[in-house]
């Protein structure tokens, strides 16, 4: 009986000292309020579907890097450089990316893997601004493997007059979320603008009327000659010396990126170091 009592004990402490073991391995630590727990409302989880539908038929219809806008007022370029956002959502880093909407079009970022709160993308966007648009919104998404993408943040931004009027404009926008209006975080964004020079139509022949026979004197004809159309602006030339300086000076910064803002400060050297500096912080 004895023999049996002591195996019988040897065995729980062995079990009991598997069962620490096992909980050494446990990572303890408080959950978020969220885990595996789906807490949109079917309004939210509509808007998402329909934000996906939108994007799929965007790529879908768009094969060219401008999508077609009718008779726009000009280029606008628009740099996402960074965020800074006020809290991780998840178990793990947040996967950000960015969703940029100009009118109807909709134009995305690459994804920042690990990015967290602090994502980084500098990457530029061109696109055709339509007549009497001067705002665009932006979305910043968290990625997911096996749901559908959550959208962490977002911020509408009307565009400054001094970018309409063909300066270069950065500023840190604050974003909305969970958290409140304006506390979910901030966004680095640089804008530029390039107005379209208006359409020009090529001289038409003046019209020639053959009159009738017997339908009495004929009146003089008046001919309207067109104008000469006005010369084009010259396009800008950039000196590539100092293009790659400047790349040279920041590698760390895309050089599509680099040479967006040496052509917004229309080939200003020193404008441009001082922009890309404020990037690189």
């Amino acid at each position: 009986m004895n023999i049996i009592t002591n195996s019988s004990k040897l065995m729980a402490s062995a079990v009991s000292e598997k069962v620490k073991e096992k909980r050494n391995r446990i990572l303890l630590g408080p959950l978020p309020e969220d885990f595996l727990r789906v807490n949109t409302s079917a309004q939210e989880q509509q808007e998402a579907v329909d934000r996906q539908t939108a994007l799929a038929l965007q790529q879908h219809y768009s094969g060219s890097p401008f999508s077609y806008v009718a008779n726009p007022s000009g280029r606008l370029s628009i740099t996402v450089a960074q965020a800074k956002l006020a809290k991780n959502y998840g178990m793990t880093r947040m996967d950000p990316y960015c969703r940029i909407r100009v009118a109807h079009c909709i134009y995305e970022t690459p994804t920042d893997p690990n990015g967290g709160k602090t994502p980084r993308w500098n990457r530029v966007v061109y696109c055709l601004l339509p007549q009497g648009i001067n705002t665009i919104t932006i979305e910043i998404f968290d990625e997911r493997s096996f749901t559908m993408d959550e959208l962490v943040a977002w911020t509408q931004i009307v565009i400054p007059q001094q970018v309409l009027a063909g300066e270069t404009h950065e500023e840190w926008y604050p974003l909305n979320g969970k958290q409140g209006e304006g506390v979910e975080g901030m966004i680095n964004i640089v804008l530029s603008y390039t107005a379209s020079p208006p359409y020009v139509y090529g001289p038409t022949q003046p019209i020639m009327v053959v009159p009738r026979a017997g339908a009495g004197p004929v009146k003089p004809l008046k001919v309207y000659s067109t104008p000469p159309p006005s010369s084009s602006p010259q396009p800008l030339i950039l000196n590539e010396e100092e293009l790659k300086q400047i790349e040279e000076m920041f590698p760390n910064i895309e050089k599509e990126v680099v040479k967006t803002v040496f052509e917004a400060n229309r080939g200003n050297k020193e404008s441009t170091i001082n922009y890309l500096l404020q990037m690189a912080e």
